[in-house]
């Protein structure tokens, strides 16, 4: 089941010990729900996946299907450059009652397109829920190009795309090629309103953590056809988003939340605090927004 509009890149809260805090990760599903975001996707990379065992996935998998209880849909990101791992993890999300995966392309590997087709489709062979794609070259080193994304979407499970390359002539491409069952949601917050001019179906966001009402309605605002709303959306809240990007994704989403009370707890290793100077730029870009975010 995929979705039209806002889905928040849920982050993993942390207790002193740096365990997943459970009592703070329902907390946090239901602010979500309550501030109407569309999607929730765990174990993603604002989730620090790269950082949860494999225990750890299958825990806030379960626990997140079951707090959410089909209330909106749930995305969990499977991805890994092991394809069998990928298999493993999405067989997992799909046997416990999640609504969708999110598969990033094979990192590090650097693989050619033939090995990229062959990982997917093995996954896809493998799962009867919708697949969505993962696009986003800085993290990965690799580009998952229009072409490539044309080939796979030709698969029943593989049914849509988070384009997080930046590059929005790539979007436009991807649009103008693509069948218009298959969704194209912008991986970028400072892009939500260009990939939806371009008919995308909405963003999986990071800025939801924080604002979830406003990301859902910058998207239905363009649904709606309130275009001048929707643009005024995204260009208020433009210095905010830069600014959680000013760091690696999710060190500062994760200060920020910290900073408005949320109380998700710290970074895991290799992730580590912002530097003082980057902390109080993010701050004052919070402040300007002068209202109560706590859950």
């Amino acid at each position: 089941m995929l979705f039209n509009g806002s889905g928040v890149a849920l982050i993993t809260p942390f207790n002193e010990n740096l365990n997943v805090n459970y009592s703070k990760l329902k907390e946090l599903i239901e602010f979500q729900i309550k501030n109407n975001s569309d999607s929730i996707i765990i174990c993603g990379t604002t989730g620090e996946s790269s950082t949860l065992s494999f225990d750890e996935f299958k825990d806030i998998v379960k626990f997140t299907v079951n707090v959410v209880n089909k209330r909106i849909p749930v995305i969990v990101g499977t991805g890994s450059n092991n394809t069998e791992i990928a298999i493993k993890k999405s067989k997992y999300a799909n046997d416990v009652g999640a609504d969708g995966i999110l598969v990033v392309t094979p990192y590090y590997n650097k693989c050619n397109e033939e090995g990229v087709i062959k990982h997917y489709t093995k996954i896809a062979d493998n799962v009867d829920i919708p697949i969505i794609l993962y696009n986003v070259p800085s993290r990965t080193g690799y580009n998952l190009s229009p072409e490539t994304v044309f080939k796979l979407s030709k698969h029943k499970n593989i049914c849509g795309i988070k384009e997080a390359s930046g590059n929005i002539s790539q979007v436009a491409k991807l649009a103008s090629i693509l069948p218009s069952d298959f969704y194209i949601y912008s991986g970028n917050d400072d892009q939500t309103v260009p990939v939806l001019s371009l008919g995308g179906k909405g963003v999986i966001s990071v800025m939801a953590n924080i604002f979830p009402k406003e990301v859902h309605e910058m998207c239905y605002s363009y649904f709606n056809k309130d275009l001048q709303k929707a643009m005024n959306l995204q260009l208020k809240h433009l210095e905010l988003i830069n600014n959680l990007f000013i760091e690696t994704n999710p060190i500062p989403v994760k200060e920020a939340m910290n900073y408005l009370k949320f109380n998700v707890g710290e970074l895991r290793l290799p992730l580590s605090n912002m530097s003082i100077f980057n902390y109080e730029i993010l701050k004052k870009s919070i402040d300007k927004f002068k209202k109560p975010l706590n859950i």
